[in-house]
């Protein structure tokens, strides 16, 4: 795994001896010696991951990463504390300050390389997502839309899977009075609890007699259902080696027994806002995605979603040597109601018509809205003569029943050109080309009315 990762300390020697270590294990190091300088390098995005000193001159540690988290443009970066051995009130407030982690003067190699390479591969996950929704924005969504707004950490759902009594009453005791935490003593049933459940993080203890808890943390990542879901581990002391293992299998954090329950609390705020702040990428993600491919008026697909996947239909029925039929439909004289009606008439028509249209085809067919008043049917695995009769069938039941929009009944009839795929050469530019020429040959022969176009 290779990151840049920036060293922010006013001690030069500090600075090497973390450049150092991180240097053997590959990393990208980037220095800077005060806030004002990191917090420069972070905007330019010259970084991945910041390890930040507390104790500098001018603006100490808990500004800077204050002002990082404050910034939606840097708010995804992980920034890990470095503080002295004895200053456990340090550690509680850069986490309250937004810090992802903190390690501790002097800096224990295990502790350095398992932060940095857990909070790296969030951040490139995170990325990942800030990618996708990037790209949505590019295609035209309002940016309020795509990236998320600041997320908070309180009312989360904790499972707590611990089989000590004493030491999960007195977890609980911490963490209930902000969240909603449920305790599961057999790690055997947790999976399926976990499963089932909708939890925002999994507390899970190591210490069990008869069951290794680092295999339920290799479960929880193993399901697509449960392996967003933050896991925080809580370990005996001196127990590296397990740490390590549990970080390399996915888990994004832990703490040690005897549990500071200050900083227990702190952390699982922590895990609760990078899942929800992910959580809510990815559903605007979707829902961007969603919003570019869909015609927001008829809730049909649009153009752009109908090019592409005709081209994917075309492709399957050459290969399976399979028929394939396109409808192009166009409202007759829709340019008369908008004018003597209104656009809002016109707009109800419009998704009439659609509701319409989409009882009179089979679920497997794709029907899309191209534009203003035209739209399209592809329909799989159809010859030419079922395609006819489809085309028919739309005719009469946009014809034969008026539209009721706003108290008046309006006599709606529609034009339809017929094509199907004949030529093993042909792409969809082509059948989408005679499908219409079809539909301008039944304008000028009366309108109302289905026709095809041979290749």
């Amino acid at each position: 795994m290779t990151a840049r990762v920036l060293v922010v300390d006013d001690i030069p020697a500090n600075v090497r001896l973390l450049e150092a270590r991180l240097s053997a294990e590959y990393f990208e190091v980037v220095t800077a010696f005060n806030g004002p300088d990191a917090l420069e390098i972070i905007e330019r995005g010259e970084c991945d991951i910041v390890l930040l000193d507390i104790m500098m001159p001018g603006m100490d540690g808990f500004e800077v990463c204050r002002r990082i988290k404050e910034n939606p443009a840097t708010f995804h970066i992980p920034v890990v504390i470095v503080t002295a051995l004895d200053a456990q009130e340090d550690r509680v407030r850069g986490l309250e300050a937004g810090a992802d982690d903190f390690l501790t003067k002097p800096v224990n190699d295990i502790a350095l390389l398992a932060r940095v390479k857990s909070l790296v591969r969030l951040k490139f996950l995170t990325d990942e997502l800030r990618m996708r929704a990037t790209t949505s924005r590019g295609m035209g969504m309002d940016e309020q839309a795509v990236m998320p707004l600041a997320v908070h950490s309180d009312g989360a759902r904790v499972l707590l899977v611990d089989g000590r009594r004493n030491s999960s009453e007195r977890i609980l005791a911490a963490l209930e009075p902000r969240h909603h935490v449920e305790v599961e003593a057999d790690p055997r049933e947790a999976l399926f609890r976990i499963a089932d459940g909708g939890f925002d993080v999994a507390l899970i203890s190591l210490d069990f007699d008869d069951f290794d808890g680092l295999r339920l943390c290799s479960q929880i990542r193993s399901l697509e259902r449960t392996r967003n879901i933050p896991i925080l581990m809580i370990s005996s002391p001196d127990d590296d080696a397990r740490l390590m293992r549990g970080l390399d299998l996915g888990v994004n954090d832990y703490i040690t027994r005897p549990i500071d329950y200050n900083e227990l609390v702190a952390r699982v705020a922590t895990q609760v806002r990078r899942k929800r702040f992910a959580d809510r990428l990815r559903d605007n993600v979707q829902m961007t995605v969603a919003m570019a491919l869909t015609d927001p008026l008829t809730g049909l697909h649009n153009r752009r979603y109908m090019e592409s996947h005709l081209a994917t239909l075309i492709g399957q029925a050459k290969d399976r040597g399979r028929s394939l039929s396109v409808l192009v439909l166009d409202i007759d004289y829709f340019k008369a109601v908008n004018d003597e009606y209104g656009h809002d008439v016109g707009d109800e028509v419009l998704r009439e018509f659609s509701m319409r249209l989409r009882k009179a085809i089979r679920g497997i067919d794709l029907c899309c809205r191209l534009g203003g008043e035209e739209f399209v049917v592809v329909m799989p695995e159809t010859e030419l003569p079922q395609a006819l009769l489809v085309g028919e069938r739309i005719r009469q039941r946009i014809g034969t029943q008026p539209f009721l929009v706003g108290g008046r009944k309006l006599e709606i009839t529609v034009s339809v050109g017929v094509a199907a795929l004949e030529r093993s050469s042909e792409d969809g530019a082509s059948i989408l080309k005679r499908a219409d020429q079809a539909v301008y040959s039944a304008k000028r022969h009366g309108r109302n009315r289905v026709v095809s176009e041979a290749a």
